[in-house]
């Protein structure tokens, strides 16, 4: 199976949602939430992170993770991750509970391609205030893919990871993992990079958005919104519409795409020195806004 034929399966198969002008999204991606040991490269943004998407919660945004939010690869399972940043969890929890809640697995939590795994790790945790089980993420679902459809205009909008540009973190994605759990998580502690992701490997990272672009230009000129390669990308108007949110693992900073009054953005939440020396979180705009009716239409 090619790039095309996999990224065509993703398309075929994805979750459908309607939006309007008045609709409101957060994309983040590739926030590989960890265990909050050395290897956790989540560790070091998740205030800002937390900070970020409470904002978003109370002005009324949804909330649609694009892949790899939990790094499943490093970690053999979900419950240290949880402990880690149950904080974080019970915000999207909020979310949930409102309806506001989408995921999109990627290549590092594939496994949530089972719903099976959903069900048993994300369904409920053990509350030890209660001593028993409380609800978190009762009947989430995951999907490879999400198209959002303008209500009016019928313009799409495709949202899927991005590991499909890639035979093994899409095909290969077991022994991708075994690699990084038994050999690359020991490493990263000491600052040595895992060859498999794209992010690290420039060369690779090209092939990914090239194919990617391919894609969207054939599909005619697709709207696209990934993530994978950690690298932000806004086009112009005109250009060929392939969206990247970025990562929440920046060096002191997290990235995302806002999509608001029919106009898209991207952003970058920071830290920030005040002029007495005081920290604060602050919300920079990087790119945008655009409408998106200056983007072309997916043809029916």
């Amino acid at each position: 199976m090619s790039s095309f034929e996999r990224l065509n399966k993703a398309y075929k198969d994805a979750k459908k949602l309607l939006f309007d002008d008045d609709s409101k999204y957060i994309f983040f991606s590739d926030c590989h939430r960890g265990d909050n040991s050395f290897a956790d490269e989540f560790a070091n943004n998740r205030n800002i992170y937390y900070h970020a998407l409470k904002h978003y919660f109370q002005e009324g945004f949804s909330y649609c993770e694009i892949g790899d939010g939990d790094e499943l690869w490093e970690n053999i399972s979900f419950e240290p991750i949880f402990e880690a940043h149950k904080n974080i969890y019970l915000l999207l929890k909020s979310f949930h509970d409102t309806s506001r809640l989408h995921m999109i697995y990627g290549n590092h939590d594939m496994v949530y391609k089972n719903p099976d795994y959903v069900k048993k790790n994300l369904y409920t945790y053990f509350e030890p205030k209660n001593e028993a089980e409380a609800k978190l993420l009762d009947q989430l679902q995951y999907n490879e893919a999400i198209i959002l459809e303008h209500t009016v205009s019928r313009q799409q909008i495709f949202l899927t990871h991005g590991h499909q540009a890639e035979f093994m973190n899409y095909h290969g994605w077991r022994f991708n993992r075994f690699m990084v759990r038994i050999l690359w998580k020991p490493l990263q502690v000491w600052g040595i990079a895992d060859p498999t992701s794209p992010a690290k490997n420039h060369k690779e990272l090209i092939k990914v958005e090239k194919r990617i672009k391919r894609w969207i230009v054939h599909n005619d000129m697709l709207i696209t919104i990934t993530g994978h390669t950690h690298r932000p990308r806004f086009p112009e108007p005109g250009d060929i519409p392939f969206f990247n949110d970025g990562s929440c693992v920046h060096p002191r900073s997290i990235t995302g795409i806002e999509l608001e009054k029919g106009e898209i953005s991207l952003i970058k939440w920071q830290i920030a020195t005040k002029d007495d020396g005081t920290l604060q979180i602050v919300r920079v705009l990087l790119e945008g806004p655009q409408k998106l009716s200056r983007y072309a239409l997916k043809k029916n």
